[in-house]
């Protein structure tokens, strides 16, 4: 393992780390094994962490519980210097560069919400709006999974109601054609 430098009597053990971070000990291990996190061992080969591995963990579980992947998380901790502890410049420059990736994930979140709190659910009440309406899985032909999510435009609800005037209840959440 590499030497992380620093005095050794100011480094964490693992379980430090843990108890420190709030991350069980086999997370630790685990990020370890991603490259996401580095220890040296001592004399006794006991894992030992610098003190700015909490930094990093913390970042991790933040980066985590927002949705990042981890090649993401490891990509943005390899550009950190390894052989101090992270300053400002250095964190700022992260965000920077996550800033517009952070930025399209709150605005997927925000569709998400949006698009929740106008749903009916089953037995749909609003045929004319809902965004689950597929009659005759007319969006299969643009390919597979949410395609109104992932192309908004994309066969808006209720644009056939609208045409036809007709709309079925067994159709709206089903995919399943059952009138115009």
């Amino acid at each position: 393992m590499p030497s992380l430098g620093g005095d050794p009597a100011r480094q964490l053990s693992v379980g430090e780390l843990a108890a420190r971070s709030g991350v069980s000990v086999s997370a630790l291990h685990f990020y370890e094994r991603e490259g996401l996190l580095q220890s040296e061992r001592n004399d006794g080969n006991q894992r030992r962490y610098r003190r700015d591995a909490l930094r990093r963990v913390s970042f991790i579980k933040v980066s985590q519980r927002v949705g990042v992947s981890l090649a993401d998380i490891r990509a943005a901790l390899d550009s950190l210097p390894g052989d101090r502890a992270p300053s400002p410049r250095d964190w700022a420059r992260i965000s920077e560069r996550w800033r517009a990736q952070l930025d399209a994930r709150i605005a997927e979140l925000q569709h998400l919400r949006t698009d929740l709190d106008g749903c009916m659910g089953c037995g749909c009440l609003s045929l004319g709006t809902c965004s689950l309406r597929n009659p005759g899985d007319e969006l299969g032909a643009s390919g597979s999974g949410p395609r109104r999510w992932l192309e908004p435009g994309v066969g808006e609800a209720g644009a056939d109601v609208a045409s036809t005037g007709v709309a079925s209840a067994g159709d709206a959440h089903t995919g399943d054609a059952t009138a115009g």
